[in-house]
């Protein structure tokens, strides 16, 4: 770790020595959704490269933010999860996902959406003041039919849980594209958002289109962050 110091006695400093080469920030995030085996992780960031993982992995364990743990009978293998000073990042790791939701607009080539990455995301958006007369569970499924990512939130007031899969019996279950990122800014309200199709909404709930009014209120991505101004660059 010495090695790529920044040469600062700065906290800021020390934090890039730790968490600052690439990959390890997502990392921390997904492990901020909870124990993940290697295969998990690589599965999660398909783009790293085995070496680099292993590598970002052993530097976060040094830096006493990761642990490894052995799985207790009947599973086996072992895990990697977030150690106390580790999980004093999720605050960091939310407010950062809010800073750069700013700069989000359609995916691009290549780009892939992921359960622990949508999880962060709905715990960054999540706004328990507003949210505080809410009681429900919504399920989503976004992207491809035949390729969905699938992840959960169950509301209790300003409770939040959330996490990769169905989760609990859903009242709302809402499905969509990449246009769904409109919904959740606020471009779009909830009755515009179903009658334009951007999304699809499915379940038990009495009035579905006032159910997913509630939850652009409870969540909002990126809100409260002005969007970047463009700024022309010199040919």
């Amino acid at each position: 770790m010495a090695e790529r110091s920044y040469g600062q006695y700065c906290g800021l400093a020390r934090a890039l020595d730790l968490v600052g080469e690439r990959w390890a920030l997502l990392l921390v995030r997904d492990l901020l959704v909870g124990p993940r085996r290697f295969t998990d992780l690589r599965r999660g960031l398909p783009k790293i490269p085995s070496n680099v993982l292993s590598t970002r992995l052993r530097e976060l364990e040094e830096g006493g933010v990761v642990r490894r743990r052995a799985l207790p009978r009947p599973d086996s293998g072992v895990v990697y999860e977030l150690t106390d000073y580790g999980r004093a990042l999720e605050d960091v790791v939310l407010r950062l996902g809010s800073w750069g939701a700013a700069h989000l607009s359609d995916l691009r080539p290549g780009e892939v959406l992921t359960p622990d990455a949508m999880v962060i995301a709905l715990r960054a958006m999540f706004r328990p003041d507003a949210a505080a007369g809410l009681h429900a569970t919504f399920r989503f499924v976004l992207g491809p039919p035949d390729a969905p990512t699938v992840f959960f939130a169950r509301v209790d007031g300003a409770a939040l849980e959330a996490g990769p899969g169905p989760g609990p019996e859903a009242d709302l279950v809402i499905a969509g594209g990449p246009d769904v990122r409109r919904l959740f800014t606020g471009e779009v309200g909830a009755g515009e958002a179903i009658a334009a199709g951007l999304v699809r909404v499915d379940g038990p709930a009495p009035d579905p289109a006032a159910l997913l009014t509630a939850f652009t209120v409870a969540f909002r991505l990126g809100d409260g962050v002005p969007a970047p101004v463009p700024v022309p660059v010199p040919a």
